[in-house]
């Protein structure tokens, strides 16, 4: 037995020689190393990563990985100081402003210009969906169903972008598609903002307006009415209100409030109840509980906020699929290179 174990003893000194259970490290000699300084193998992260079968397109990059020229023009200061940018900003073909509309108003057709061809929603959808991780194709298709044109938001006269951006951000979280600025003062000096909107100005729609008139007319046009948020005798409590009806939610300048020529054009006036000492909200405060009480009457009443068809979600998901970064519109423009026919460029 004791000669047994000598053996066993010395065939397993002999096996862990062999493996080397402590390895030196592998240098290359200077004559093989690359150029660059590049490791040739990074550490391995202790975070979990996710995985997916690999695909012939790249997928796109994160919102995060944008270049910081980009994340500048997305900016709400920037929006509303470049008025082409903001019309860029949206993709597929819009509708006029204004006629008549027998039904809710929904501003898209179900078309995308690619030069001189056309592509649908769905042909959208079908070129841009592989290059997106499905994790963030549920979470826009979960936003779709959740957004509604029925309710917008109106911002008269602010004069601080940062109140604007915030009034974006409860727009988007909230469920509200569509919002209009009305003749916001450019000429003052704006900090830095996108951390205040959370870059929620990239998936709205946003309008710029140079008048309320102006404005108040084509939303009338599209079926809403202009509730403007004042106080004074003859408001009505947001609590008391009917919000299942198309609403433009107008909020007014931080210090003066709404304008007199708003007032004059808007189809009623409400507020919020306060029951401390103070009479007044913050103005992107008082933006977000209105627009929240208009989406819960809204769920009472309807058993949801959203109430887009199939055929419009289908428009608006390729239109945040087109907006998601820069390489989405490459994407479709190759695939209607490849739609008409077009052989694709070469290179030697």
């Amino acid at each position: 037995m004791s000669a047994c174990n000598s053996v066993i003893r010395t065939y397993l000194s002999n096996l862990h020689c062999k493996l080397d259970l402590n390895p030196k490290p592998f240098v290359l000699p200077p004559s093989l190393r690359p150029l660059t300084s590049v490791p040739l193998c990074s550490p391995i992260s202790s975070r979990i990563t996710h995985t997916r079968s690999f695909s012939a397109i790249q997928e796109i990059a994160p919102l995060e990985d944008e270049s910081p020229e980009e994340l500048a023009k997305d900016t709400v200061e920037h929006l509303l100081t470049h008025q082409d940018d903001v019309a860029r900003l949206m993709k597929m073909e819009r509708k006029s402003g204004m006629g008549t509309h027998d039904k809710r108003w929904f501003p898209y057709f179900d078309r995308f210009r690619c030069g001189s061809e056309f592509l649908s929603s769905r042909e959208v959808i079908e070129a841009i969906g592989p290059a997106l991780m499905e994790e963030r194709k549920e979470r826009l298709k979960r936003v779709v169903r959740n957004r509604s044109y029925s309710v917008c938001l109106v911002v008269e006269g602010l004069s601080d972008f940062g109140n604007v951006s915030a009034t974006f951000r409860s727009a988007d979280a909230l469920g509200l598609q569509s919002v209009h600025v009305v003749a916001c003062d450019s000429s003052k000096r704006y900090r830095e903002n996108r951390h205040v909107s959370m870059g929620a100005e990239k998936w709205l729609d946003i309008e710029l307006w140079n008048t309320p008139k102006e404005c108040f007319e084509v939303l009338k046009s599209r079926g809403y009415r202009i509730a403007t948020t004042h106080l004074g005798m003859d408001a009505v409590s947001i609590y008391d209100m009917d919000w299942s009806r198309p609403t433009a939610i107008v909020v007014g300048n931080e210090n003066r409030g709404i304008s007199n020529e708003a007032l004059e054009l808007s189809d009623l006036h409400c507020s919020i109840p306060m029951k401390g000492m103070v009479d007044s909200f913050n103005v992107s405060v008082a933006a977000g509980i209105v627009m929240h009480q208009a989406v819960c009457d809204r769920t009472m009443r309807l058993g949801c906020h959203g109430d887009l068809s199939e055929d419009e979600s289908q428009i608006l998901l390729a239109e945040f699929l087109l907006r998601h970064n820069n390489s989405s519109i490459s994407i479709a423009h190759e695939y209607a290179k490849r739609k008409a026919g077009i052989p694709p460029i070469t290179t030697l």
